[in-house]
């Protein structure tokens, strides 16, 4: 067990006195917290009725002071309204000036254009605002010379800016309606915007009408151009292409047409941009300041318009059908008065640019077409000659020129593209959000002021083509039908009105169906170019508001009168085929110029000929109009067409129906030498067509201006008549044989002790001689007065002569001629040695 240390008894009443004063005094610690405790919360409540009371006499004082800082604070919001609504009041004093400033600025800078235009005789082609200038119909009047100063780009800036602060106080007190005087404000707010609008119509118009056209004429010595191979060339001069044959055409255009930048190749000018950089940058400015505002249909408004409102489409407006027909007259300088009407677009910055640009382009392509026409004239009068030698080379000249217009036009046409973009697009400037959406109305607006402007050159284009076709190339004329022709071939020995003339002789149709195929061949080639010009896929440059874009480009007057180009040039070009064609049908039958006398080549197979080597270079030109059209030699049209060959085929064709009627009224007329000239005539006519359009043995490539026929079947029918016609002549010389047979010895009986024949054996001779003489002498009359000019051909027959009776008479008579069967007159019947007859048969056909 362990053990336990206790205290001492003695100790334990002093330990038991010390706790108890402990306790006491923790008691009275207890009692003397109590106490305070109670006194503070007695203080407390105090503290807190005190608190309630200071309370209640502070409130009203604060809620006091809140009404004050709400006061204030309206007040300064109603200074504000009240400084603002005077600043708004005062838009119309701090912005007309500027406006006005602007205004009369432009009016005076297109007024010096349109005096500058007058004085170089170019006022007829100016914009209509513009004539109203310097006509006196235009009233405006301003007498403060300070505003007719000229105008400097600060200037359009500043009247830019008020414009924009005028939308600004408009926008703001459309809002305040309730207010009295905003309905005068509104009003005089709309009158400065109107103003300013003016304008800036009239600053678009006299920048882009004096910057003049967007073409200028090539510099000689001007940076090489590549052909297809990727060599470098000069491109050719325009003397050049005044006189280069159809085929080099083709591939001078080819060539371009390959050629990355084809504006370098083609034509005789180059585009290039005519506008200064000052002159671009007002003009964006004014694009940018007006382009991004509503518009009514009329013009722009400064209110926002009801989304159910219809704004009408931009005029003018193709017609229903997109075809455009023609409305004015041949050679007035238009096809169609739709680029006569005045833009309607709805903005007036397009309707400008549209004005101005419009006369530019078209006194473009206008002057340089006079330009040609002059030049062809000057050049045609100097050159007096053969008529039908000078119809041609006129009719010839106009179609070249008019290829050169195709290409001139193309050129404005690229040159006005390259303006469009630089100002008019809203990607062509800086500033523009490339994410911004442009309405679909703007849009078509755009796309519609750009077809106005290059319609204006396609229109000036198309009546030039037109008048080429319809007074140069004769195809106003009407020579009837072909079928009715080819149906009734007693036609053709009376012209259309039965008076024995035509309208039109064979080399002046030729001339003229030449002519409108070379036409052909360059809308051909260089239509599809153009009407690319005239179109933008995207006219904004920017988002559309609409899918639309992603589409075909919508049909615009541009477009639609490239594709009238085409058709009213295929119609035109067909039409002069078929007056070709007609014209061979209609050639009199009689005459002596069509009918000759000594049964030579007739003139309508020289005619036939030539017309023959004009058209069949444009092989392909042929091709591209009887696929689209159908001719009455051949009906069919698409792929199914037929080519140049079928033409030509039925030309010849009619040629040798029009001379087999020649040939027919030489039996007609009667007498001796009928039957041999009608023989000698076909002979003549179609050994011609057989010697100039026939295949050369043993030469594989023709040069290009010897054009011939590789057809087998042109040689063959052909050569088929000559040989017919030729067995047909021949007979009349066979005739002679009937007198060079044999006599039997047994018939020749001799006198008694004499060399001479018996009377009865001497007339055996005796007619036969003088029947071959007769005969002889009777054919030999007849058939020295043909001519056959061909000498290889004289040659020929001249053979084919002695081959029929000569041999066999030199037989009878050297065998006949040793005997003596007449006493007095034998040298008679020998007066036709083989030797003479021979020499006379060398002078046959000798040309009289």
């Amino acid at each position: 067990m362990s053990s336990y240390n206790l205290p001492a008894m003695s100790t334990l009443p002093a330990l038991n006195s010390e706790s108890q004063m402990r306790i006491n005094a923790l008691s009275s610690a207890l009692q003397t917290m109590n106490a305070t405790t109670l006194s503070a919360c007695r203080n407390c409540d105090t503290l807190s009725r005190r608190s309630r009371h200071l309370d209640s006499l502070t409130s009203p004082a604060s809620e006091a002071s809140a009404l004050l800082a709400q006061t204030s604070s309206n007040l300064t919001a109603t200074s504000n309204v009240l400084k603002d609504a005077r600043e708004k009041f005062d838009t119309v004093a701090d912005c007309e000036p500027a406006v006005e400033r602007l205004y009369w600025g432009a009016h005076e800078l297109c007024k010096e254009v349109a005096r500058h235009a007058e004085r170089q005789g170019r006022g007829a082609v100016l914009p209509i605002t513009m004539k109203g200038l310097i006509d006196g119909s235009d009233r405006a009047r301003n007498n403060n010379e300070m505003l007719k100063a000229p105008l400097s780009e600060q200037d359009l800036y500043a009247g830019a800016d008020a414009m924009e602060i005028v939308r600004d106080a408009h926008a703001y007190f459309s809002k305040r309606m309730d207010w009295k005087s905003t309905k005068d404000t509104l009003s005089d707010l709309e009158r400065v915007h109107h103003l300013g609008v003016d304008a800036m119509g009239l600053l678009v118009i006299g920048h882009l009408t004096g910057a003049g056209a967007a073409v200028r004429r090539k510099v000689e010595g001007a940076p090489l151009v590549e052909d297809k191979d990727g060599k470098k060339k000069p491109s050719m001069r325009a003397a050049n292409r005044a006189e280069e044959a159809a085929a080099q055409t083709r591939d001078r255009l080819q060539e371009a047409l390959q050629n990355r930048d084809l504006m370098k190749t083609i034509g005789e000018y180059e585009e290039y941009l005519p506008l200064s950089t000052r002159v671009v940058r007002e003009l964006r400015a004014i694009f940018e300041c007006l382009g991004a505002m509503s518009t009514n249909g009329s013009g722009l408004v400064l209110s926002p318009l009801n989304k159910s409102f219809t704004i009408p489409p931009p005029e003018p407006i193709l017609p229903p059908g997109g075809k455009i027909m023609r409305t004015e007259k041949v050679g007035s300088g238009h096809y169609t008065n739709l680029t006569m009407k005045p833009l309607k677009t709805g903005y007036p910055q397009l309707d400008s640019y549209g004005e101005a640009r419009k006369s530019v382009a078209y006194a473009s392509v206008d002057g340089y077409c006079r330009q040609l026409r002059n030049i062809r004239k000057k050049t045609m009068g100097s050159n007096p000659g053969n008529s039908s030698i000078v119809h041609h080379a006129n009719v010839d000249s106009a179609a070249r020129d008019a290829v050169r217009c195709i290409e001139h036009a193309m050129v404005v046409v690229s040159g006005e593209k390259s303006v469009y973009r630089c100002v008019v697009a809203p990607a062509s400037s800086n500033t523009q959000d490339e994410s911004k959406v442009v309405a679909p109305h703007y849009q078509r607006a755009l796309g519609t002021s750009y077809s106005y402007v290059a319609a204006s050159a396609v229109d000036r284009l198309l009546d030039l083509i037109e008048y080429t076709f319809l007074r140069e190339a004769g195809c106003a004329g009407n020579l009837g039908s072909v079928t009715e022709a080819s149906n009734n071939p007693g036609a053709a020995q009376s012209g259309p009105t039965g008076t024995g003339e035509i309208d039109m002789d064979i080399r002046a149709a030729a001339s003229a169906a030449a002519a409108g195929l070379r036409i052909v061949d360059g809308v051909r080639m260089l239509g599809p170019s153009l009407s690319k010009l005239c179109e933008l896929t995207n006219p904004c440059g920017i988002a559309s508001a609409t899918e639309a874009n992603k589409g075909p480009p919508e049909s615009t007057i541009a477009s639609a009168l490239c594709i009238s180009l085409h058709r009213s040039t295929v119609k035109n070009c067909s039409k002069t085929l078929e007056n070709l064609a007609r014209s061979i049908q209609l050639d009199p039958l009689d005459g002596r110029k069509h009918r000759p006398a000594d049964a030579r080549v007739a003139t309508v197979s020289s005619d036939v000929v030539h017309a023959i080597r004009l058209i069949t270079p444009f092989t392909s030109a042929y091709k591209s109009v009887s696929k689209r059209r159908a001719l009455p030699w051949d009906p069919n049209v698409g792929e199914n067409s037929g080519e140049m060959d079928t033409f030509i085929r039925f030309l010849v064709k009619q040629l040798i129906i029009s001379l087999q009627g020649k040939a027919q009224n030489y039996k007609n007329d009667g007498g001796v030498d009928a039957q041999a000239k009608s023989n000698v005539f076909m002979m003549n006519n179609t050994f011609y067509l057989l010697e100039l359009l026939g295949p050369v043995e043993g030469v594989e490539e023709q040069p290009a201006d010897d054009c011939r026929i590789q057809a087998p079947w042109f040689t063959t029918k052909i050569s088929k008549i000559f040989d017919s016609e030729k067995a047909k002549y021949l007979t009349h010389w066979e005739s002679l044989n009937k007198h060079l047979t044999a006599v039997d010895d047994k018939e020749l009986n001799y006198q008694t002790n004499k060399d001479v024949l018996s009377l009865e054996s001497g007339r055996l001779l005796k007619s036969r001689f003088s029947g071959f003489i007769e005969d002889f002498e009777r054919v030999y009359v007849v058939h020295r007065d043909f001519t056959v000019i061909d000498l290889k051909l004289r040659d020929m027959l001249q053979r084919d002569i002695r081959r029929v009776f000569l041999a066999r008479y030199k037989a009878f008579f050297d065998k006949y001629s040793r005997i003596q069967f007449s006493k007095k007159n034998m040298e008679n019947y020998l007066k036709y040695p083989p030797q003479k007859v021979d020499s006379l048969i060398g002078q046959l056909f000798a040309m009289q």
